[in-house]
């Protein structure tokens, strides 16, 4: 009895070795041994499939965030929300003007200084963000599961808490 394989898929044919085009790719060098350079990757990498898993929600990672401390605390002034997310206000203020325009969120004036503004979802809002955190949690922190597993998971939350606070 005679056992068929698959058929490998074409694959593009390989260059030379002495073709000095088949080393195109940068050498990093050092740079591959840096945290800083590889946390960016990372990040850049997990943003953008964010971006892909709520794209029909139309928010940003920096939104999100926002709309879940807004979910949690109620009330609260953009001063510290802003100051939590390690946003700059002038970002933060533009950012909001986005949400409040999209009727996510309001700004009202605080009765206890009215220099500032307490932030609270709006039911728009609240639907939103109900739909992006199961998005999220169902692709987005889904596959990142999948690829650490819940050890890994947990010690590379736990390493960069410890980066974010002590360093």
């Amino acid at each position: 009895m005679t056992v068929s394989r698959p058929v490998p898929a074409a694959r593009a044919p390989r260059k030379a070795a002495t073709d000095p085009a088949a080393d195109d790719a940068l050498q990093l060098g050092e740079l591959s041994g840096h945290l800083g350079y590889a946390l960016k990757r990372a990040q850049l990498r997990i943003f953008e499939d964010f971006l892909r898993c709520v794209a029909p929600l139309q928010l940003t990672p920096a939104q999100f965030s926002v709309l879940l401390l807004l979910d949690k605390n109620p009330g609260r002034n953009q001063t510290e929300i802003a100051n939590t997310l390690g946003i700059l206000r002038p970002n933060f203020v533009a950012m909001l003007d986005g949400l409040e325009s999209r009727e996510l969120c309001v700004r009202v004036r605080s009765t206890n200084d009215r220099r500032s503004h307490i932030l609270m979802l709006t039911d728009k809002g609240r639907a939103v963000l109900a739909r992006a955190k199961k998005l999220v949690a169902t692709k987005h922190e889904a596959r990142l599961n999948e690829l650490l597993g819940p050890a890994n998971r947990a010690a590379l939350l736990e390493m960069l808490a410890k980066i974010a606070t002590e360093f």
